[in-house]
């Protein structure tokens, strides 16, 4: 498969400007066309982005991970591309881990491939590790499969399926709601291992906020089965 014309990377964006122009040719190598979702930055991270190359969306006001995700989708489409991969823009997920998506995605095995931290999760901090493993035990278990690191946020996806869900979340939980929705769905969901890096970056995630949002959506979720 050719994948420069089949797939394009799309990075949400908060106040990424250090990271961001690296990172986005760094994806480029590898994916020539690059969507990046502005999400209402405050700082040069559009400005950097469309330098180094990528198709800026620019959204008015902040309004969560999960609308930014959905745009750059739509983006996506319209463009005419059938996969997209997904990555964060601080600088945690390498884009030389993406020939390993890719290269699961030609088996013609998977509908949603995401990266694997847990296979190594000792650089991973402590808390973030023990909230991630009790969340994938959770989603498991409502999948009825073995679903290792389901808070991953790099992943590669045909959109022709995403199109068929149902997706209703805006925030950091739309990670949880797509992965359950492909399972399912029927779809395939395979895991890659990929690197784990953790710098000094701050987490875009707010702990008590996103975290009420979340057991939210997993109360609705388990009452959708």
């Amino acid at each position: 498969m050719d994948w420069s014309l089949q797939c394009a990377a799309i990075i949400p964006c908060l106040n990424e400007a250090a990271t961001i122009p690296t990172l986005v040719a760094a994806v480029r190598r590898h994916l020539p066309s690059v969507i990046v979702v502005d999400d209402a930055s405050t700082d040069d991270t559009p400005r950097l982005a469309a330098q180094a190359g990528a198709d800026v969306i620019h959204q008015p006001q902040s309004s969560g991970k999960g609308t930014a995700l959905i745009a750059g989708w739509e983006r996506a489409l319209e463009r005419g591309f059938s996969w997209a991969l997904t990555l964060d823009g601080d600088g945690q997920h390498s884009p030389d881990d993406i020939p390993a998506f890719l290269d699961e995605a030609n088996t013609g095995r998977a509908d949603l491939i995401v990266g694997n931290r847990m296979s190594n999760p000792a650089r991973m901090p402590w808390l973030r590790r023990r909230v991630n493993q009790w969340m994938s035990l959770r989603l498991s278990e409502a999948a009825g499969q073995w679903l290792p690191d389901s808070q991953c946020g790099f992943r590669l996806l045909r959109l022709d399926p995403l199109c068929q869900l149902d997706l209703r979340t805006t925030h950091f939980e739309i990670e949880s709601e797509m992965l359950l929705a492909f399972v399912r769905a029927g779809y395939s969901v395979k895991f890659v291992p990929i690197q784990v890096i953790y710098r000094n970056e701050r987490s875009k995630i707010h702990p008590l906020r996103d975290s009420i949002r979340w057991f939210r959506w997993w109360l609705h979720a388990r009452r959708r089965r």
